[in-house]
């Protein structure tokens, strides 16, 4: 079926924008999920309408139509991962169209994902991280109690890097020794304060609460950020909090981990994935550390255990006198 010129009420564009609502008001989507949804969709609907006319209907579009579209993003140098990360967020608007009753059928059901080589993720060990965490000085951080605070929360928690920018003085919830976690599609979870982590945050609070009443000269200056940046920049606007951003972060953690020793690829996820494996090397549970790291699917979780298999192999092959 070709895709000729039609009446059309409602346009590809139009149709996206709707979605877009969708995720937003109804599915809580991360402002990162709605902009990487947004690029991609709007530059499929670019496509098709290049490609067959403006005047295009989305019940028009076939699974060939929609492959058509990913070999050009290849022919454009772009890697299997993000071909595969445009066809996701396809196949997530077809899926709703179908269900809004758009489409009669899903097109882009019959569209295989790319395969994709399986990397595992690369961890620093439990003395690498220690080493890290209990070292923050001068000479790596602008501000060391709260890097520390960022750090124990990123390794000891296992939260991701928006839910640490986004956790608020009120999330911190000290007589249960525990911390409100807002997750992917505003789903809540609890998670552990540890000692470690408990007390790098009451010293980073302390001169957090310092800092503030510098700046406030008396006016009582406050916002509800757990994290704020150094120059509380942003503060003196309506509804400003100083939050600290999720680059900031990125940026922190580069640098305190390239200073002592680790690899310049190392972010703020690198500590999430160094929290799942690290309890499952020391024998926790597959569930809890699901539950822990707020994975939808134990498939995501799972991932930490071929990482500890690929360990565990090496350690076979050097030390058990069958396997020389």
């Amino acid at each position: 079926m070709s895709l000729t010129a039609a009446p059309n009420e409602t346009s590809l564009d139009g149709l996206v924008d709707d979605y877009l609502r969708v995720l937003a008001n109804e599915r809580g989507a991360s402002a990162h999920t709605l902009r990487a949804y947004q690029r991609e969709l709007h530059g499929f609907a670019a496509w098709v309408s290049e490609q067959y006319g403006p005047e295009q209907r989305v019940e028009q579009i076939e699974h060939t139509h929609i492959r058509a579209y990913l070999g050009t993003l290849y022919d454009r140098g772009l890697q299997k991962a993000s071909a595969a990360r445009a066809l996701a967020a396809i196949r997530g608007w077809f899926k709703w169209l179908a269900r809004a009753g758009h489409l009669e059928q899903n097109a882009a059901s019959l569209v295989a994902t790319p395969r994709l080589p399986k990397h595992l993720p690369r961890v620093p060990s439990i003395e690498q991280m220690n080493r890290v965490v209990e070292s923050v000085g001068e000479d790596a951080a602008s501000w060391p109690a709260r890097d520390t605070a960022i750090l124990e929360l990123l390794y000891g928690c296992g939260v991701r890097n928006a839910e640490l920018t986004g956790l608020n003085l009120e999330d911190i919830h000290w007589a249960n020794e525990a911390i409100l976690v807002r997750g992917k599609g505003q789903k809540q979870r609890y998670v552990p304060l540890g000692d470690a982590a408990a007390l790098a945050l009451r010293s980073y609070l302390a001169e957090r609460s310092a800092l503030l009443a510098a700046a406030g000269e008396g006016q009582g200056r406050t916002t509800p950020a757990l994290f704020v940046n150094l120059q509380l920049r942003g503060l003196d606007k309506p509804g400003g909090e100083a939050r600290l951003t999720t680059r900031s972060v990125g940026r922190i953690v580069k640098r305190i981990a390239v200073l002592r020793g680790l690899s310049a690829e190392v972010h703020p996820h690198t500590l999430r994935h160094a929290f799942g494996t690290h309890l499952l090397e020391e024998g926790a549970d597959l569930r809890a550390i699901q539950e822990l790291l707020g994975h939808e699917r134990l498939s995501t979780t799972q991932r930490y255990t071929q990482l500890t298999t690929a360990q565990l192999t090496v350690v076979y092959d050097r030390t058990h006198p069958r396997a020389r």
